[in-house]
């Protein structure tokens, strides 16, 4: 539908794979998603989609605790409408402007099935015009610091 929106079909596809091939127990997807998250949040937080009240508590949480914060974001029945299709299955983009961020979203759920997961939208976060703590300017490697934290609270069992 949408040709500008070609990196949530590259990464629609390596949910699946993932899910199908590795059967994981979670699975986390970051991605420079949407400028509409930027609209939403600004600079200030990564959105945080998820359907798992667990994992967003356990994300949230890692995030806060290394400086990665993000904000949960909606999902839900509500917004399938944006990726209905008169045409195909579903279509990659939503309606206009409303939900952009959300409907990039509710597209990769698509593919993940039952598998607990999470997509941040990382848009904002990925580049810095300024030095900020212990984050030069540039490129900031947002989200290692969450999953590293995420990884040994959750599912190494480290405190």
């Amino acid at each position: 539908i949408n040709t500008d929106a070609e990196g949530r079909l590259v990464l629609a596809d390596m949910l699946w794979y993932t899910k199908e091939r590795f059967k994981p127990v979670a699975m986390l997807d970051f991605a420079t998603l949407t400028g509409a998250i930027i609209v939403a949040l600004g600079h200030e937080h990564a959105g945080l989609f998820t359907p798992d009240d667990d994992l967003a508590t356990a994300v949230t949480g890692a995030g806060a605790a290394v400086g990665d914060t993000v904000w949960r974001m909606p999902l839900g029945d509500a917004y399938d409408k944006h990726i209905k299709s008169d045409i195909a299955e579903i279509k990659n983009v939503g309606r206009a402007r409303e939900a952009g961020a959300t409907a990039g979203a509710v597209f990769l759920q698509r593919f993940v099935g039952d598998v607990p997961w999470a997509h941040l939208d990382i848009a904002a976060m990925a580049w810095t015009s300024r030095d900020k703590g212990i984050i030069p300017k540039g490129g900031t490697g947002y989200g290692v610091r969450l999953v590293d934290r995420l990884v040994a609270e959750r599912y190494e069992g480290a405190s």
